[in-house]
């Protein structure tokens, strides 16, 4: 009887697996104007450096000590390590933001997220479409950025080894795979930040709201990092582990710090899904 009831309440061919493509999702958000500005952005930051080096000059060690800044210049594989490393702390955190905050909350602002729901498209198909093109877009970023780099690198210093500050040099092609890892790193410990960024435009109809608050959190992470008054507790902090990827860019890669900052980043991540999914699965959806 009751499969009857439901039959009755389903039209023929419906199916809910096949609601909101994440094809059909991609290509709405890659033609809205703020992904082809956010990628143009981050195509840039490489060109931008080059001009700031031929500009300023060869960038020299200061009281001794060489840092990975200082061999931006030394070849292609140097110069995108130097553009992750100026860019993880912050610039990298803005896309993520982006992405996993404007994707709920800016289609209750066109108020067109009822709509949606009533196609219909089942709440957690919605929400699973929408992070995972987010997901997606967030590591398209990060990945874009370093291919750049090694391109604008190449062409202006030259195809070479990764010189390591701390002395040794990594071969052209081992450069690469660890340029591979240090990325996916960064991806993995921005995933607190598209929990936040989520979970934050399921609860608002302001998608600068959700943006600026996993934003804004996310600066909060890193300057309780810098109180070292709170000794071990920083442990706990994702902003601790953020640069953990230096570990990649050594004569002996060491996974250790990587590893921590992985688990405390998927950990956070994953609650913050989960009570996005909880929230919305129970919110009235007026907008």
């Amino acid at each position: 009887m009751s499969t009857l009831v439901e039959r009755a309440e389903t039209a023929d061919g419906y199916r809910a697996r096949r609601t909101l493509p994440l094809r059909v999702e991609l290509l709405r958000q890659l033609k809205r104007r703020r992904t082809l500005v956010m990628g143009a952005i981050l195509a840039a930051l490489p060109f931008v450096l080059v001009a700031a080096f031929a500009i300023g000059g060869t960038p020299g060690g200061r009281s001794n000590q060489i840092t990975l800044m200082d061999t931006a210049t030394a070849s292609g594989a140097n110069f995108a390590a130097v553009n992750l490393f100026v860019s993880a702390g912050f610039l990298l955190v803005i896309p993520v933001a982006l992405f996993c905050g404007d994707t709920i909350a800016s289609e209750a602002s066109w108020s067109s997220l009822r709509y949606l729901l009533a196609a219909p498209v089942p709440r957690a198909r919605l929400l699973w479409s929408k992070l995972t093109v987010a997901l997606g877009l967030s590591l398209a970023a990060m990945v874009l950025l370093p291919i750049v780099a090694l391109v604008a690198g190449t062409a202006a210093y030259g195809w070479g080894p990764l010189e390591i500050p701390t002395g040794g040099a990594l071969s052209a092609g081992t450069a690469a795979q660890r340029l591979l890892v240090v990325v996916a790193y960064i991806f993995v410990s921005q995933l607190v930040t598209a929990g936040l960024a989520f979970w934050l435009s399921t609860k608002t109809d302001a998608p600068l709201g959700a943006v600026g608050g996993a934003v804004g959190l996310t600066i909060v992470g890193n300057v309780l990092d810098a109180v070292t008054a709170l000794g071990h507790w920083r442990d706990f902090l994702p902003a601790h582990w953020q640069f953990a990827w230096a570990d990649a860019v050594q004569p002996q890669l060491e996974w250790s710090g990587m590893i921590q900052g992985a688990a405390i980043s998927v950990t956070y991540a994953l609650v913050l899904f989960a009570l996005a999914f909880r929230g919305f699965r129970r919110k009235d959806i007026v907008s």
